[in-house]
């Protein structure tokens, strides 16, 4: 059998007859039956926008790569920096090539001190830290002459290296001011993530616990990139128009901002607060069956097996919590799991633990506020969202992005002046 699908417009009998690669067919199709006819489809459900050999993700089999190794793999062996060069780059690093690019993004990790004392300071003392993370990646921009020189492979580049060394420092920097804290400096002797961590924690004498640190590592690994989600197509629609990309990289943040993207671990550490204790569990559950609440950090748009990211995640709690203490939350999470797991209406519906299920109480452990759970989401992502809009710029199939609408509004009518309404 052809690898080909034949559409038939049976108003004029008109029949088409296209490819099938790799489960797409081009909607060059339709236009070829009638250039007036579009596909109706609310949240780009079907639709295949971009070609990508970034990451691919298997939601059915619940796998996902990044430039083709797999996301376990990563988060067992390798670290952020070198997975956000493989990212970019669609290769690892050699030993060589490691070394120059965890050396730049190290040496560019300070900000203009007019972003710190002046652009932090006109935020109300309560602004939430995403609010004003999203602010200063835009802001960012508006320091480098060549931000805007998107043609020019070295201008590409150094913003890249800005805005992925950059962002922890920014995250930081957003997080001591909402508490009232003093600024801290990077520190170009330390890692990527124990860099952050101190910036985020240091009051007087302060060292990064080395298990921390890798945790750290593992859980910006584990949300570097997730194929076309809400913010990297924002990174890419906005990015079409040929914008800077701290300009893009902001309209990313801002889709994160959204409860119903970057939100989602946040939900689940209010829904086990709100269960309370263990022996709640089954009521819970019945309620969420009898539609009477939502079961947060189960299930995915894409993912209907187990989500990877959530299994290691599971993993790396238990090393952090032997360094914090456990969280008192993990037994109603664990216990929530294995009764959900258990229940013909959660296996059924193919509802299984995401990412978000475990995420939030690591970084509750860790000591990080609720409000900094997106902003932590935002940190690694930026990796993710700059390789997309590196990728667009290079595909000449891109054009600033401009979807159809199908009009269901009035037909054409005749103005009435006010006094005869």
């Amino acid at each position: 059998m052809p690898d080909t699908i034949t559409i038939t417009d049976d108003r004029t009998g008109k029949t088409v007859t296209v490819p099938i690669t790799d489960g797409v067919f081009p909607s060059s199709a339709i236009r070829e039956l009638d250039p007036n006819l579009y596909v109706y489809d609310p949240a780009y459900l079907s639709t295949a926008s971009c070609r990508s050999s970034i990451t691919y993700l298997d939601g059915d089999n619940g796998i996902l790569r990044y430039r083709g190794y797999p996301i376990e793999q990563l988060a067992e062996h390798s670290t952020y920096l070198e997975v956000a060069y493989l990212l970019l780059n669609g290769e690892l690093p050699t030993a060589e090539q490691l070394s120059i690019w965890v050396d730049d993004i190290t040496h560019h990790t300070f900000i203009h001190e007019n972003m710190r004392k002046r652009f932090v300071d006109g935020f109300h003392y309560d602004a939430h830290p995403m609010g004003m993370f999203v602010s200063a990646i835009a802001a960012l921009g508006t320091f480098y002459e060549d931000a805007k020189a998107i043609g020019d492979p070295d201008a590409r580049h150094n913003s890249i290296v800005r805005l992925i060394a950059k962002s922890p420092t920014l995250a930081a920097m957003c997080y001591r001011f909402s508490v009232g804290l003093p600024f801290n400096y990077p520190d170009n002797d330390l890692t990527y993530p124990a860099n952050f961590l101190n910036m985020m924690w240091k009051i007087g004498d302060y060292e990064v616990h080395p298990a921390l640190e890798r945790a750290m590592d593992v859980l910006f690994i584990l949300h570097a990139d997730h194929e076309q989600n809400c913010g990297t197509t924002a990174m890419r629609v906005v990015g079409s128009s040929q914008a800077d990309p701290y300009s893009a990289a902001a309209a990313a943040a801002s889709a994160l901002y959204g409860p119903l993207h970057g939100g989602a671990n946040e939900a689940v550490v209010r829904m086990l607060a709100d269960i309370g204790t263990i022996d709640q569990v089954p009521a819970f559950i019945d309620s969420v069956k009898a539609g009477a609440g939502r079961l947060m950090g189960f299930g995915h748009r894409v993912y209907k097996n187990y989500d990877p990211r959530a299994a290691i995640i599971k993993s790396a709690a238990y090393d952090v919590f032997e360094v914090t203490g456990k969280n008192p939350l993990l037994d109603i999470a664990l216990a929530l799991e294995e009764t959900a797991l258990s229940d013909p209406y959660f296996v059924d519906r193919r509802l299984y633990p995401n990412v978000d299920f475990y995420s939030g109480l690591i970084y509750q452990a860790m000591g990080f506020p609720i409000e900094m759970f997106t902003v932590l989401f935002a940190i690694p992502r930026t990796v993710g969202w700059l390789a997309h809009w590196d990728e667009l710029l290079n595909d000449s199939d891109q054009k600033i992005s401009r979807p159809r609408q199908w009009y269901t509004g009035e037909a054409e009518r005749d103005y009435i002046a006010v006094a005869d309404r």
